[in-house]
């Protein structure tokens, strides 16, 4: 017997089961309902509404064999046979992060095929996998952000089988789980939900589509239904966090907020599975609230990515000062965010030509709250050609980024290929069957690149499948002469934050930095870390006295009484009496 729910508040729906169409009884509340006794796990189903001609899929579909298009599919959560039962879960707090995207990560590009590189994370040393969106999506391929079912796993993958086959592998392994989410629109192709009940906002619109309805007329369903969707991830795929997608575009003026209502179901979720489950924000706002304790008046969110410790990095070892890396690039920069996190607090930004952010109280914010990266998806896949870090900066300015984000106050992320300095770019790429929308990506992404600076032709073409291969891991790199140290580099970086409290401590109060010409040094109680930008030798004063090297990315380095002698481009932690 399978039950058949859907909210239609305003008009009628019927439910179409193995080609015979079925009337619903409508309750007070706005939803239909229909027991089928001869229904059950794998019938396929859609509903017809009056003023549309096709079979749709249910808004709440667990499972679209057939793409977002087709019918849905009745899926029992209860069938898969988990062996997680011993699983304790992974806190945010003290963790390493790894983000990939499923359909660049391996050749195959599926689930399954992610477990076989299981072991690679388990060497590097990182605690929790994060994954691009893997909710269903027209097309094949794409990044993941045009989502349109929010509770069903894209079938190219996978489907729901595949991703609980990954999960379960990766916690025997020890690996945590995190997944990105994007509830603030509705992907451009096969967004049917709207059409069954007042999904989308009246007014208001967000640069990826119009506003979702949290604060309208009958908007609480909504909200059930976003929530519900978080509560599912966490729940019925055993997921242990998620990175919420571009929170400053939920535009919700209710007095309860809809993420402040999400962390408090969430934490009772938590509870009552016995494992921490977290919830990341991405967010433009440099907004204490949102990672602010409920009881303290904010959010209750567990972290947010922190986009100023990304440019202050990458402007310091590129050079570039392009956009909004405009006010960043300055040792006194780094110093502002590594130990308070934002360098935008209530500040002047000329990129966005207002004051930005809002400071944070340093004694009483841990770092961890704060998720750091050198690279991401965002920050790689939106440079016109995809280029990573690799092809722009030496082999010794890469190890000099990788321990100044390694030994940092807060909770670093790794992109995919980064920890071996893969060579292949990290494209924006789509698969829309549409030719019409395919026309538009392809000549707007070409137009916004032109706009700056970029010669129109250089622009690789999202639609061109050439572009999604070219994005994906090239694994017989890793262990190649260049590659195979570096990644040797990230082992033992993760490896000295486990062994050394010091280096995790996320008290940004405690955090003491000191730079000069091109050099800068960072106090981690008795870990000390110094950097050598420059490409000539340099002494660099520690302000107490070294006992023992700790790691140093090039040979050469000397300590003296009270400092160090670096050779160019190096970067050394240090152990002080």
């Amino acid at each position: 017997m399978a039950l058949f729910e859907v909210w239609v508040p305003e008009k009628s729906v019927r439910l179409r089961l193995g080609g015979t169409d079925r009337e619903m009884e409508r309750g007070e509340d706005g939803w239909w309902r229909l027991e089928v006794p001869d229904a059950g796990p794998g019938t396929d189903y859609a509903y017809l509404l009056p003023d549309h001609d096709s079979p749709l899929p249910d808004p709440r579909s667990r499972w679209q064999p057939e793409g977002v298009h087709g019918p849905s599919r009745v899926y029992d959560h209860a069938a898969f046979p988990w062996t997680d039962g011993a699983w304790t879960g992974r806190q945010l707090p003290g963790s390493v992060l790894y983000e990939l995207h499923v359909g660049t990560f391996t050749p195959e590009g599926t689930f399954d095929a992610a477990v076989e590189r299981l072991d690679h994370l388990v060497e590097l040393g990182v605690d929790l996998v994060e994954l691009l969106p893997v909710n269903a999506f027209n097309g094949e391929y794409n990044w993941g952000y045009d989502g349109v079912c929010w509770y069903a796993p894209h079938e190219a993958y996978g489907g729901p089988d595949g991703l609980k086959r990954f999960v379960d592998a990766a916690h025997a392994k020890g690996l945590g789980v995190v997944l990105d989410v994007v509830y603030n629109h509705f992907g451009p192709s096969g967004a049917y939900a709207p059409m069954f009940a007042p999904y989308l906002s009246a007014s208001g619109s967000n640069p990826w589509g119009a506003s979702v309805n949290l604060d309208g007329p009958l908007s609480d369903e909504v909200r059930r239904y976003v929530i519900d969707s978080v509560l599912a991830w966490l729940r019925d795929y055993h997921i242990d966090g998620l990175r919420l997608d571009a929170v400053h575009a939920l535009v919700d003026h209710n007095a309860i907020h809809l993420l402040e209502q999400m962390a408090a179901e969430v934490e009772s979720l938590s509870v009552h599975l016995r494992r921490p489950l977290s919830l990341i924000a991405e967010s433009d706002l440099n907004d204490p609230t949102l990672i602010t304790p409920r009881e303290a008046g904010g959010h209750g969110l567990h972290a947010q990515w922190d986009d100023d410790v990304h440019h202050a990095l990458h402007t310091l070892l590129t050079g570039e000062r392009q956009g909004y890396y405009g006010d960043f690039g300055s040792l006194e920069c780094l110093e502002t965010v590594l130990t308070g996190a934002f360098f935008h607090a209530n500040t002047w930004s000329s990129f966005r030509r207002r004051h930005h952010g809002r400071a944070i109280d340093r004694a009483r914010t841990p770092g961890h709250r704060f998720v750091a990266y050198l690279q991401n998806h965002d920050q790689i896949g939106n440079r016109a050609v995809g280029d990573r870090l690799s092809a722009l900066l030496s082999p010794g300015l890469l190890k000099v980024g990788a321990t100044l984000l390694l030994t940092s106050p807060f909770t670093p992320m790794l992109f995919m290929g980064e920890e071996w300095a893969a060579s292949n770019p990290w494209q924006f790429f789509t698969s829309h069957p549409e030719p019409e929308l395919a026309a538009a990506v392809q000549t707007g992404r070409r137009r916004e690149f032109g706009a700056h600076g970029w010669a129109e032709a250089d622009v690789p073409d999202p639609q061109d499948p050439a572009t999604f291969e070219r994005s994906k891991l090239d694994w017989s790199e890793r262990d190649k002469p260049g590659h195979q140290e570096i990644f040797d580099l990230h082992k033992r970086l993760i490896a000295l934050r486990r062994r050394h409290a010091d280096l995790t401590d996320p008290r940004l109060d405690r955090v003491d930095v000191w730079h000069g010409d091109q050099y800068v040094v960072i106090c981690r109680g008795r870990c000390i870390v110094a950097a050598n930008l420059a490409p000539v030798p340099q002494t660099v004063s520690l302000r107490s006295v070294p006992s023992k090297v700790l790691l140093a990315t090039e040979p050469g380095v000397v300590l003296q009484r009270d400092r160090v002698e670096l050779p160019p481009e190096t970067a050394v932690v240090v152990f002080a009496r």
